[in-house]
């Protein structure tokens, strides 16, 4: 008899930039002990570039296919346990929506475009908000990747007014009941 793959018991961490994730990441990451993984990361150790250099140099499509690919490299199936941050045009893709569903546990951390521009506005490494009105920018990012996010989150947390603690708290009680009620 054939038994299921076992299931990843990854927490994935997706939503716009400055909603949370670093935060919320490392607050799981104490909480479990899991290490924690974050992709733009990665794509920077394998690019040997900051994210802003690749979206100059090489474009955003560039970028995509290195999230792509360092997305792939998670799905291995003897990968151990982890705390996954992405960043936050991951899910523009089909494809890297199935990768995320494929790691484990979805959460889509939310934010308010005003709470977004303040955590976000004297960061210049963030090349998609780098125009003259990052507002609108924000405000039609948001539009156009709210029902990816939603397709691809098994839950959606508003972060704005809650502490990292709290936001994480929320987050393990619902992974656990998530896993257990898997078969």
């Amino acid at each position: 008899m054939l038994h299921p793959e076992p299931l990843p018991k990854n927490i994935v961490l997706i939503g716009f930039m400055g909603c949370g994730k670093t935060t919320i990441g490392k607050k799981l990451q104490h909480m479990l002990g899991y290490p924690m993984i974050d992709i733009d990361h990665l794509i920077e150790e394998k690019a040997g570039m900051p994210v802003n250099a690749i979206f100059s140099a090489f474009g955003e499509s560039q970028f995509r296919e290195l999230e792509t690919a360092v997305l792939h490299e998670l799905t291995a199936p003897d990968a151990p346990r982890r705390i996954i941050s992405t960043g936050g045009g991951i899910v523009s893709r089909r494809q890297n929506r199935r990768l995320l569903h494929q790691l484990g546990f979805v959460v889509w951390l939310q934010a308010p475009v005003d709470a977004i521009l303040e955590r976000t506005a004297r960061n210049k490494d963030r090349p998609l908000l780098q125009t003259e009105n990052p507002r609108q920018r924000i405000e039609a990012l948001l539009d156009l990747r709210t029902p990816w996010y939603q397709e691809t989150a098994h839950l959606a947390v508003d972060t704005y007014g809650l502490d990292a603690e709290e936001v994480a708290t929320g987050i393990l009680e619902s992974a656990r009941y998530h896993f257990a009620a898997k078969p």
